[in-house]
């Protein structure tokens, strides 16, 4: 079951040659999410051949431009492509201000329906849900009201052995309650457990979403075991100062969060246009956390094992 991250920007708030505003695509169980806005994101859509009316949820971390000026242009270009299907954006409060805004002084009349759903500040809270998938929202530090993002997978039921079905001569109602979790007791008194009966449960993959933030110790507890974390790191070491009254964060301090919070993966991105490279971002992150790696922009990024 797919469960995949596309970077189509990881730069951070001036657009270069290499690097685009922030913006990705979440792929769950072939459902696309897109996270983050920034200016050219349906061109990089379009260059990595994702299909734009697919993405039926955004999810904005906040406003400043480099995360959502290219959401005025997007929903437009949905518009002038005749979708109809709803569109569900999440974002600060503020967002459905500004998305109106833009589109009664062009006289543009969605001919979709576009539902705004407002974040409440300084907690987790569950924004989105279906059959497979749970989507929260939390707080970050930054210097406006910024919130991170944690995709987590729900518990799916559990695949019977076709072997024990034939040796407890299971029935039909026997093999729901044991996909569901729960044990079987039968008039003699036996009972059959799911583990008897099913192969174990495939393993929940998470991803974690840090867009512009400092380093903040309670982050921790809200990504805690995710498979993996994009984590901003717009800065490195000896820029440390400049970090700290801009809240965003270091190489270092991206890995210091990843150990902190136990995640599988580390990804950096959010990349500063002062830097001619990248490679001295992952040589100071790996002393901290070893698994870490590099946002690429066009690359598309596993969560957890491929099931």
């Amino acid at each position: 079951m797919i469960f995949d991250v596309t970077i189509l920007g990881c730069g951070a708030a001036t657009p270069t040659s290499r690097f685009n505003p922030s913006a990705q695509v979440v792929n769950v169980h072939d459902k696309l999410f897109l996270v983050d806005c920034g200016e050219g994101t349906q061109v990089q859509l379009r260059r990595q051949k994702i299909k734009i009316q697919r993405i039926n949820h955004i999810f904005i971390s906040h406003l400043h431009g480099d995360h959502y000026l290219g959401l005025i242009g997007l929903l437009s270009t949905m518009h002038l492509l005749g979708r109809t299907a709803g569109i569900h954006l999440y974002g600060p409060p503020e967002l459905k201000e500004l998305v109106e805004v833009n589109l009664r002084l062009s006289d543009t009349w969605l001919v979709y329906p576009l539902e705004f759903h407002a974040l409440v500040p300084g907690s987790k809270q569950l924004i989105h849900e279906d059959r497979t998938l749970e989507v929260h929202a939390f707080p970050l530090r930054h210097r406006i009201a910024t919130w991170g993002y944690l995709f987590r997978e729900k518990p799916r039921p559990l695949n019977m052995l076709t072997s024990e079905v034939a040796h407890y001569r299971l029935h039909p109602e026997e093999i729901i309650s044991l996909k569901a979790g729960h044990p079987v007791e039968r008039p003699d008194g036996s009972v059959i457990t799911p583990e008897m009966a099913c192969a174990p449960p495939q393993p929940l993959r998470a991803y974690a979403y840090c867009s512009d933030t400092a380093y903040w110790e309670p982050l921790a507890e809200f990504i805690r075991g995710a498979d993996l974390l994009y984590h901003e790191s717009t800065f490195l070491e000896k820029e440390s100062a400049r970090a700290h009254e801009t809240y965003h964060s270091t190489a270092g301090q991206a890995a210091r969060m990843a150990a902190r919070a136990g995640v599988g993966q580390l990804m950096l991105g959010h990349f500063s246009s002062r830097y001619d490279s990248t490679d001295r971002f992952i040589e100071e992150a790996i002393p901290h956390f070893s698994n870490s790696i590099l946002a690429e922009e066009g690359k598309t990024f596993s969560v957890g094992p491929v099931l």
